[in-house]
């Protein structure tokens, strides 16, 4: 019962899009992003919930994670320095794990742990119904989605297109966060998620 409860507080699914993206099969950029809300959380060490409404900035960046992938850990210092970058220019980056319950490292307990090693100055949700990966077609993590103040996707993917920082050549999460900034539409909204398949439950 407790679980069935937890589902309904989660996640209100939109209708799924009738043209779904390039890379994404449940919805496409332009589509007003799934609402979620009474997630358990972790900011700067402390217990919270997480819920899109409560966010008041005009850009949100909601990125799947997963602490046992280590293509996330390859990830975690540049997504640390874009949230340091970005925070006081009305942007809030989110990260969710909606990984498999069998893996207890990206559970809550986990999450504190990941966080307080990484110094993670994020807030960190986990979605144990996996409905909110569901509700945005993730596949992957890390996998972002960039909302613009409507609550509308304006772009979907990867961070930027190499996973070794050295090798970066086009910063794509950057890249559509600073168009939407300057009132501008992102000239590439969606590219192909990369790292670590989502497993989900057999429904």
């Amino acid at each position: 019962m407790r679980k069935v409860l937890l589902s309904l507080a989660v996640v209100s699914l939109v209708a799924v899009s009738a043209f779904a993206g390039k890379f994404n099969k449940v919805i496409s950029v332009g589509d007003k992003a799934p609402d979620f809300s009474g997630l358990p959380a972790v900011q700067n060490g402390e217990d919270t919930s997480l819920s899109l409404a409560d966010f008041k900035e005009n850009i949100v960046v909601v990125v799947f994670l997963a602490n046992h992938c280590p293509v996330v850990k390859e990830y975690e210092d540049r997504l640390i320095e874009f949230t340091n970058a970005y925070k006081d220019k009305g942007v809030r980056v989110v990260g969710i794990s909606v990984s498999n319950p069998n893996q207890t490292q990206d559970k809550i307990p986990g999450i504190k742990e990941y966080t307080k090693e990484h110094k993670s100055n994020y807030i960190y949700g986990y979605d144990e119904t996996q409905a909110v990966g569901k509700a945005y077609g993730a596949t992957n993590t890390p996998q972002f989605f960039v909302l613009d103040k409507e609550r509308k996707i304006q772009y979907t993917g990867t961070l930027d297109d190499s996973q070794r920082e050295d090798q970066v050549k086009k910063t794509y999460l950057k890249d559509a966060v600073d168009a939407l900034l300057s009132g501008k539409t992102p000239e590439i909204d969606e590219t192909r998620p990369q790292g670590c398949g989502i497993s989900y439950k057999r429904s």
